[in-house]
């Protein structure tokens, strides 16, 4: 399982010859101005919530390659009426297919498209394939709910946010971080804007004086898991 980040809360994860985005927010992003959207490859597009910071290349992206979008029953059906395919979910289903499985669990958040029309319930997604299951926990504050993911799967790592203000920040990361069961954490949702704008070496420090990994990718880099 290859993760690249594109910036904010947008990644690019490719498992079994299949390319999967989630929440692409890059034309929208001035700091992943040297990601050119054009070229990325998408079969699928995995959307946590209707907010225009996880959804504004969605269309682009679904109308050029064809991607399946898989999100709540809202979020689909909006992008449906603009003529691309999508699967719906709630929180509790599970999409498989032969090279993976996604299930939607759940966010505390809120979920919104620019115009203001309701975006369902905002949601985080298990990603299974090959043995290894990441957690994308979407835009959320820490819950309780999350102690029921180490239940439907051992984790390899997790995707939190880490930028405070609209989600949860470090602290509260770490312990989403116990929550989940799960102590290599790669964190998103920080430092594209203002207000969620952090200290990356004491977020790091933070993480390791609990004996967990904090890992921050550059935007257009990579991991192998």
């Amino acid at each position: 399982m290859n993760i690249t980040f594109y910036g904010h809360a947008c990644f690019g994860i490719e498992v079994n010859g299949i390319h999967i985005i989630v929440d692409p927010f890059i034309t929208g992003n001035p700091k992943a101005s040297h990601i050119d959207i054009a070229s990325l490859e998408a079969d699928y597009i995995l959307v946590t919530h209707a907010h225009q910071d996880h959804v504004l290349d969605v269309e682009e992206i679904a109308k050029r390659t064809g991607a399946i979008i898989i999100s709540n029953y809202e979020i689909v059906n909006h992008f449906l009426d603009k003529d691309v395919k999508g699967h719906h979910l709630n929180h509790g289903g599970t999409f498989s297919c032969k090279e993976f499985s996604a299930k939607y669990v759940n966010a505390i958040h809120t979920s919104s498209f620019a115009d203001g029309s309701y975006g369902g319930q905002p949601g985080g997604f298990i990603l299974t394939a090959n043995n290894n299951s990441i957690y994308i926990a979407g835009d959320t504050a820490v819950s309780f709910d999350m102690k029921l993911i180490p239940l439907f799967a051992t984790l390899t790592a997790a995707i939190l946010p880490i930028g405070d203000t609209f989600t949860m920040g470090v602290e509260e990361a770490i312990i989403a971080s116990d929550f989940i069961e799960c102590n290599k954490i790669i964190g998103c949702h920080f430092n594209t804007f203002p207000p969620i704008e952090i200290n990356i070496d004491d977020a790091k420090q933070q993480f390791k004086l609990k004996s967990k990994e904090l890992i921050l990718l550059e935007i257009g880099s990579s991991i192998e898991l």
